[in-house]
């Protein structure tokens, strides 16, 4: 029976919402944050008091063996999601990318190996498919490299599938596509639009406006990996959490500016636009891989998510630098 989690990159956005809904499954979670001396755990911190209370702190860094190792002693599986994300930031410092995502992935395998953790889902990206190929993308789809970011985590998924096959570990790659909601900084677009908008900007700064996204709000992609871990049919596989439905980024522009200011209109800022053939110029996502495999179903709909998103924002504007390239 799975009891104790270990939740890397719990400091993050994704991962401090994933750790909330493991409490309110019940689990036993340790949070795994990196280190810093100023001892702040990330978006953890802002967690209510009564929900803290019951999270057991690791700091240390994913790209230490001995950290990791240590941090995983005594649980039952382990929830790997602490990574380099940002696309833009790859570009001019792959080496990191390749230390965090490609190294510190080994050193969870590595770990869960000699500790014979129950179980390891490791956390991929819809960025390793490139544009798509043909839609929906399900899990059979090709890989492609579009940026050193995609690069490593393709290297990362590989390495875990190795582990499954030479050594028979219960491996899981979970590949969330776009995620957005509450927490999110603002190199991801849907909070990059909506903190100008709020900021009270009248020129919205965007990149390419042409590409479509795959939006999961950030409590059904939580979700999404609760149940991934809950069902043992699912080990060996690689699961897609995706909603099966796109929007292009000048329409969620558009709807973003509709619904904060009318009077704001989009420029184009050429330092926001990614190198022609590092752009991902569709993502759609199938999911029937997960409904088959678990119970998930996406709770919210995108609309739902977006009003939850912008509320958030407003209440904590403050906490972003609006006038900022964010990379």
């Amino acid at each position: 029976m799975i009891k104790k989690v270990l939740v890397t990159g719990a400091d993050g956005f994704i991962g401090s919402h994933l750790v909330e809904e493991l409490i309110k499954e019940g689990y036993d979670v340790k949070a795994f944050v990196f280190y810093n001396s100023f001892n702040t755990w990330g978006w953890l911190d802002t967690l209510p008091p009564e929900t803290l209370e019951k999270i057991d702190v690791f700091t240390g860094d994913i790209r230490d063996p001995n950290a990791v190792r240590t941090a995983m002693k005594d649980i039952d599986a382990v929830l790997h999601l602490a990574a380099l994300i940002a696309i833009p930031f790859s570009y001019y410092a792959p080496d990191a990318y390749v230390d965090t995502n490609i190294k510190g992935t080994l050193n969870v395998l590595q770990a869960a190996r000699d500790l014979q953790t129950k179980r390891v889902l490791v956390t991929s990206t819809s960025e390793v498919y490139g544009t798509a190929q043909y839609v929906p993308i399900d899990e059979k789809h090709p890989y492609q490299g579009q940026s050193p970011y995609s690069a490593t985590k393709i290297g990362a998924d590989r390495l875990a599938e190795s582990f499954y096959r030479s050594f028979n570990m219960p491996v899981t790659i979970v590949r969330p596509f776009n995620t957005f909601g509450p927490r999110q900084s603002a190199r991801a677009v849907i909070p990059t639009i909506i903190t100008q908008l709020l900021a009270g900007k009248t020129e919205i700064k965007l990149g390419s406006l042409e590409p479509t996204r795959d939006f999961n709000y950030v409590k059904d992609t939580a979700c999404g990996f609760i149940e991934i871990l809950k069902s043992d049919r699912t080990i060996g596989e690689e699961i897609n959490i995706a909603t099966q439905r796109e929007i292009s980024i000048g329409q969620l522009a558009k709807e973003l500016i509709h619904q904060i200011n009318p009077k704001a209109e989009i420029i184009c800022d050429d330092q926001r636009l990614r190198p022609k053939n590092s752009e991902v110029e569709r993502l759609l996502g199938a999911n029937g891989k997960i409904k088959e495999l678990t119970d998930w179903e996406p709770k919210y709909t995108f609309e739902e998510g977006l009003a939850e998103t912008i509320a958030w924002l407003r209440n904590n504007l403050d906490k972003y630098k609006v006038d900022i390239y964010n990379v």
